[in-house]
């Protein structure tokens, strides 16, 4: 999951150098830490968070087939 969150982030923005995945293991979720330069932002983020959303909506599908749930949080 981690691979798949910095993949799509690295081609979204024009730092792919900065952008940083963390993952928090849980019990039954994993929370996954996005954090890219303060330019890009608006980039992962997209108008209205559309691209966000989609970027989550992957995640989802992503880690309903591994029957797990995924979180993904994108930090400033």
């Amino acid at each position: 999951m981690k691979e798949l969150v910095e993949y799509i982030a690295k081609a979204l923005v024009d730092n792919p150098e900065a952008v940083q995945v963390n993952e928090v293991e849980g019990e039954q979720t994993s929370v996954l830490e996005l954090k890219v330069s303060k330019e890009d932002l608006g980039k992962v983020i997209g108008r209205q968070g559309r691209t966000a959303r989609a970027m989550r909506t992957i995640l989802n599908a992503a880690s309903t087939k591994l029957r797990k749930r995924s979180v993904l949080e994108i930090l400033e």
